[in-house]
């Protein structure tokens, strides 16, 4: 199960309120895409559920269970600037959840257990489309290749919910519909919810069960200290999607 329930959460950083009365449930391998202005604090409540950053006031549970206050293996998370490391192959990249949470001080494993985190890892890399790229580096992949890298990397550590902030803006077109079909093969095929910040109305609607939007109610200049963006609109796409059936 991977159900989210965001009760009464507000977020503020000193005398700004950036997010106030936020409430929703997302039930289990639901897909929600969060859209809305500039600055109206999707992002720092995709940062609440990762855990780093804490509400206000409110709580989050993930399956009833308070969320711990720092991310973890059960929350994947992928930036729209590739969060891949440099310095590491794509199949050094694939592997390194499963090592450091083997090992946390070595980041190495070793023997029967390293063999079975190859495998694993190359599976992964096949899943997204990266087969026979194993030992390229980060440099040498395209940006859709590399996005595709970085969903390996979070989906290797098998999360309950799959966080995305604006994955697929920085990507051409026809790349960018490529990493869609993609990335809903990933959620039909996977047990996980997701969550997603997008622009792009296009994107929110092609790929999500509901869209959720953010906005400030009261945004006069005077006022933007004061109160904080809420949830204005809760969209759900007719006919309903689910995860599983034929995308």
């Amino acid at each position: 199960m991977s159900a989210l329930k965001i009760e009464n959460v507000w977020k503020e950083y000193g005398d700004q309120i950036v997010l106030e009365n936020v409430s929703l449930n997302v039930e289990s391998r639901a897909f929600v895409a969060l859209v809305g202005p500039s600055g109206c604090g999707k992002t720092t409540f995709l940062r609440m559920i990762l855990g780093q950053e804490k509400p206000t006031r409110g709580t989050i549970l993930l399956d009833g269970v308070p969320l711990p206050p720092e991310p973890g293996p059960d929350r994947g998370v992928v930036f729209q600037r590739y969060s891949v490391f440099p310095h590491l192959t794509v199949l050094g990249n694939v592997m390194l959840g499963k090592e450091l949470k083997a090992s946390p001080l070595s980041g190495k494993l070793f023997g029967a257990a390293r063999k079975t985190a190859i495998e694993e890892a190359r599976a992964m890399i096949a899943e997204v489309g990266l087969t026979g790229s194993e030992d390229k580096y980060p440099a040498q992949l395209s940006g859709g290749m590399q996005q595709r890298l970085a969903l390996a990397q979070a989906l290797i550590m098998r999360p309950k919910v799959l966080l995305l902030d604006e994955p697929f803006g920085a990507l051409d077109p026809g790349i960018r519909h490529e990493i869609h079909l993609l990335m809903k093969r990933l959620w039909n095929e996977t047990p996980m919810t997701v969550v997603m910040v997008t622009h792009d109305m296009r994107e929110a609607f092609t790929l999500a069960t509901r869209v959720i939007a953010f906005e400030r109610p009261r945004d006069r200049p005077e006022e933007k200290l004061r109160y904080g963006a809420t949830i204005t609109r809760d969209i759900p796409i007719w006919p309903p999607r689910r995860a599983g059936a034929a995308a």
